[in-house]
């Protein structure tokens, strides 16, 4: 149902249930600064369950880059649409809710100058989520789905919360 694998869902919640640990993931992604002009500026080969690609960011002109690739902003409100539409599918599918369509938008608000090293404003000043739903649920159902999706989905929990950064040198 909703292109969502509850088998596999289901039986992965019952796996945590016995054994906590099994919660505990960890993604890695490696990438490389391009230094060769009219190139995109940076690219990773990214590995997933069933293969591997490469993705290429680029800044746009006005930031120093050739606008060649989505930037990495685009791809951080691209990660957060997915994740949130993942959650949100996985949670109508656990209730049992076929949907016939999920869309979402996402968008943000940028403020650049501390970018710029201009000034200490907020960098980001703000991120919206718009979504289009419909199905066999009620508007109270797609409200309540929403309201979990915004509790369960890790792109929004990094959103919301601190996260602890750590850089290092090698």
């Amino acid at each position: 149902m909703n292109n969502v694998n509850a088998e596999a869902m289901q039986a992965f919640a019952e796996s945590v249930e016995k054994d906590a640990m099994q919660a505990r993931k960890s993604k890695r992604v490696e990438g490389n600064w391009n230094f060769v002009e009219g190139k995109p500026q940076f690219s990773a080969s990214i590995e997933f369950a069933n293969g591997k690609t490469v993705l290429s960011a680029d800044s746009p002109p006005f930031l120093g880059g050739h606008g060649l690739a989505p930037d990495p902003l685009q791809y951080c409100l691209f990660g957060l649409a997915a994740c949130y539409a993942s959650t949100f599918a996985a949670i109508a599918t656990e209730q049992g809710l076929a949907l016939d369509k999920l869309s979402i938008a996402t968008e943000n608000k940028v403020n650049l100058s501390q970018t710029l090293g201009l000034s200490q404003e907020p960098i980001v000043e703000q991120v919206s989520l718009t979504l289009s739903v419909s199905g066999k649920a009620s508007r109270r159902q797609l409200e309540e789905i929403n309201k979990l999706a915004g509790e369960r989905c890790p792109g929004a929990y990094c959103l919301k919360n601190p996260i602890k950064l750590v850089t290092s040198i090698q």
